[in-house]
């Protein structure tokens, strides 16, 4: 096993570009959570409860685009370092028609069937109410978010980091504003409880999306791509998306899945632990926001390292990321132990709420020292090297084998503190990050992407 930290400036100068203001979109994007989350806990834990459970539904969609995204990244990376322009081009057209009829897919669902979602996630009437609500006002933002999501992962891997930042810097602003306008009944606006929520965040996806999209579509010069280019024939191209997107796309389908159905377990353990884990899980992502920055940069440093054909030297620098992931989850741990408490205190919660709250705390707060470090090697070195069906391998049996079976135990059988059940439900985080380890070391997660003309010889 190779050093976990190598004597290359350079390296770290080159991931500290990308990953932080990646990191800092995502601070931006925890602010406006912790935002809705107080303005909508200020109404009650009901409404709180209502929304938290909605979102848990929306939430899958938001996966599914980040597996469509990401996947293409793993492309996209590869051939902006080979300077395949064409095959880039193509890759960005079948990403955008798969978030299209994603979204679309989505759109339907929510349309039709909100009180079936809602059934999902709990059996408590007035909670089911209030989510019915909240997803009738969400329903077109599925469009609007996907292709702005997608867009925005494209623009990170060809090295336009600051625009996506600086759009969700003017989100936040809007977003608050609309949320403080449409919930409480401003500026001549009737109060709209747990539906203006839904419509202010409408309003900042709106915003987000006439940014993004139209400055790739109409301004980016490093791409090319136009509106006329999503007609384009993509050729043989798909057959290289889907061996190398399309696992992307299943394991993170899988991860949304297994994430419903830990919520489908919390659901069932009382309104006041779904409260409780809605606070905490606004507490565990603002911890760990660099995390998220340095998985993505894993990615695209990777992608371009193997796309100038240097295998030896992704491989150090595989390691170096390893090194990367433990430090920040060492930090993320350290500081969710810091703000843990304060954070409980900011919302309007029971006494019983809040011993459950920092029960799971403390819990989150050893998880995230092994998430940190196999989220940075799955969703980022192993993943620019294109070992994305090992990877979707890895997810499935660690989730269903491990995670879901076991929070069912501790939660509704054996009925566990909520230390033990959180612990339970998150255990594939300890076990991926072994499982990782070993991967890196092996060497077999770098793989071989074909262009274009090499698919067509």
């Amino acid at each position: 096993m190779q050093s976990l930290f190598i004597k290359d400036k350079a390296f770290y100068k080159k991931v500290a570009a990308i990953a932080i203001p990646i990191a800092l979109q995502g601070l931006i994007t925890n602010g406006v959570n912790i935002m809705d989350t107080l303005m909508v806990g200020s109404l009650g834990e009901t409404q709180l409860s209502a929304v938290s459970l909605a979102n848990q539904f929306i939430s899958i969609f938001h996966i599914f685009c980040m597996g469509i995204g990401m996947g293409a990244s793993v492309l996209v990376a590869r051939y902006y370092g080979m300077r395949d322009n064409p095959s880039l081009k193509k890759t960005l057209t079948i990403m955008l028609r798969l978030c299209i009829a994603m979204a679309a897919l989505f759109f339907v669902a929510t349309l039709f069937l909100p009180k079936q979602i809602m059934l999902i996630y709990t059996t408590e009437a007035d909670i089911i109410g209030y989510g019915i609500r909240y997803l009738q006002y969400s329903v077109i933002s599925y469009f609007f978010f996907g292709l702005s999501l997608t867009c925005t992962i494209v623009l990170r891997n060809v090295g336009q980091v600051k625009l996506p930042l600086y759009t969700s810097i003017a989100a936040f602003f809007v977003n608050v504003g609309a949320n403080y306008i449409f919930i409480f009944g401003k500026l001549g606006c009737p109060a709209m409880d747990v539906a203006g929520a839904a419509l202010g965040t409408l309003v900042s996806r709106i915003f987000e999306f006439a940014v993004i999209c139209g400055y790739l579509f109409v301004c980016d010069k490093e791409i090319g791509y136009r509106i006329r280019d999503l007609f384009t024939k993509v050729g043989n191209l798909w057959r290289e998306y889907i061996r190398i997107s399309i696992p992307v796309l299943i394991s993170d389908g899988i991860l949304a899945l297994g994430n419903n159905s830990v919520a489908m377990v919390i659901g069932r353990l009382g309104k006041a632990f779904v409260a409780a884990n809605a606070v905490t899980a606004v507490t565990q992502q603002l911890s760990s926001v660099m995390i998220q920055g340095f998985s993505q940069a894993g990615a695209i440093v990777t992608g371009y390292t193997l796309g100038e054909g240097d295998k030896e030297k992704a491989h150090r620098q595989g390691y170096a990321f390893l090194g990367v992931g433990l430090v920040f989850g060492l930090i993320a741990a350290g500081i969710i132990l810091l703000i843990s408490e304060p954070m409980i205190q900011a919302y309007n919660l029971s006494v019983e709420t809040q011993m459950l709250a920092r029960q799971l705390m403390l819990s989150i707060s050893i998880i995230v020292v092994f998430q940190a470090t196999n989220s940075i090697m799955t969703k980022g070195v192993l993943r620019g090297g294109g070992d994305t069906k090992m990877l979707m391998l890895a997810d499935n049996i660690f989730l269903w084998v491990a995670s879901v079976p076991l929070g069912i135990l501790a939660g509704l059988v054996l009925r566990l503190p909520a230390f033990w059940i959180y612990f339970a439900l998150k255990i594939d985080q300890v076990l991926k990050a072994v499982w990782c380890v070993i991967r890196l070391n092996s060497g077999k997660w770098i793989k071989k992407i074909r262009t274009e003309s090499e698919l067509e010889a």
